[in-house]
């Protein structure tokens, strides 16, 4: 069975790791654009996020990692897309971003639950 196949027959919950590796010294920057510009516009999408983590201890201390709650891949191509057209974000991100860029790389991966996973 392909990813694609796997992905479309899923009935639980998809769950979208992102990490984010901050330009060294503007964690801080990128953590306020989430909390006072990002999120507000997810919402306005229907994205639904998990939660939000800052590395204590490992790799990088420069990195903000969140999950993100999708019913579907279809609610999460068309939610998504939306939000990054959306000309409040193109314009906040550009306004955050007019000194220098945020974020050095993200990595994203989408994640079924397990049959015994206690998140479904």
């Amino acid at each position: 069975m392909s990813m694609a196949d796997r992905a479309q027959g899923i009935k639980d919950m998809i769950y979208e790791l992102r990490i984010y590796h901050a330009m060294p010294g503007r964690l801080p920057a990128l953590l306020s654009r989430f909390q006072n510009h990002t999120l507000p516009i997810w919402e306005k999408h229907g994205i639904r996020q998990a939660g939000f983590w800052t590395t204590l201890i490992g790799k990088s201390e420069s990195q903000l990692t969140y999950l993100l709650a999708w019913n579907s891949m279809a609610e999460r191509e068309q939610c998504w897309s939306a939000f990054l057209s959306d000309p409040k974000w193109i314009a906040i991100k550009a306004e955050t971003e007019k000194d220098a860029p945020l974020v050095q790389n993200i990595s994203s991966e989408l994640l079924a639950p397990t049959a015994f996973s206690s998140v479904k």
